[in-house]
């Protein structure tokens, strides 16, 4: 299985990690299990702090994750196995582990540092998909 098939399957698994901290820390705000059990009808209450830090970057991954994930496919399909696709499957994976505590934690700077990190990951999958250059481990 090429490393970037790999990556993407481990960012799968950081995603379920994004979306259950960020539910996770909010429930005691909206209300406990009494509310996650409920038919949430109406407006979901508003979370502060980290939970809503932790929310915010779970809506950031999913925005993410499907331009990521959609470039690595065309990577596979079209035999594009290279040294940029993988580097940036790296960035993109190891980006967005090191985002959600950074972003949970609220350090600004550094938050906005290693979202470019993941950025730069998908600007090279794309970049791998197009050029023709050695494939990984040539």
């Amino acid at each position: 299985m090429p490393v970037e098939v790999r990556l993407l399957a481990w960012s799968c698994l950081l995603g379920l990690v994004h979306i259950i901290a960020a539910s996770a820390s909010g429930l005691q705000q909206r209300g406990g299990l009494q509310w996650a059990a409920s038919n949430r009808d109406g407006p979901s209450p508003n979370v502060t702090g980290a939970a809503a830090r932790l929310e915010k970057a779970s809506k950031n991954f999913l925005e993410t994750f499907p331009i990521f994930a959609a470039l690595v496919l065309a990577c596979v399909a079209s035999g594009r196995h290279n040294t940029a696709v993988v580097i940036g499957a790296y960035l993109y994976f190891f980006g967005r582990l090191v985002y959600l505590p950074v972003y949970g934690f609220g350090v600004p700077r550094i938050r906005t540092l290693v979202w470019g990190v993941s950025i730069v990951g998908i600007l090279l999958v794309f970049w791998g998909l197009f050029i023709k250059i050695l494939p990984y481990g040539a």
